[in-house]
């Protein structure tokens, strides 16, 4: 668990993914079209990813990935990070984390 937090608190913007995971490269799709630079972790190609999947899932994430975590602080997975782009709370969640200036 403290390997992820300390992962997720090295940028404004981490996400936790799978390489083969189509639901995590449309949420990395969605961030990048805002201008956003994500940090992203595919933890099926990360030494002792299966522990990091094991410590999101205790978080609370489920499925684990992708898991987002902006500002350092879990937002959730897809479903999550869907709902507040369409409710508009998205963009000034990342212009307070100073992930995206415009």
């Amino acid at each position: 668990m403290d390997r992820v937090t300390t992962l997720a608190s090295e940028r404004s913007v981490v996400i936790f993914s799978k390489s083969t995971c189509c639901m995590c490269h449309t949420i990395i799709t969605l961030f990048s079209d805002f201008g956003v630079n994500p940090t992203v972790h595919e933890i099926d190609e990360m030494p002792r990813g299966r522990d990091i999947e094991q410590a999101l899932s205790r978080l609370g994430c489920s499925p684990a990935v992708p898991a987002v975590f902006i500002g350092g602080e879990l937002v959730g997975g897809a479903n999550e990070v869907m709902s507040l782009h369409l409710n508009r709370s998205l963009i000034p969640m990342l212009r307070r984390a100073g992930a995206i200036w415009v």
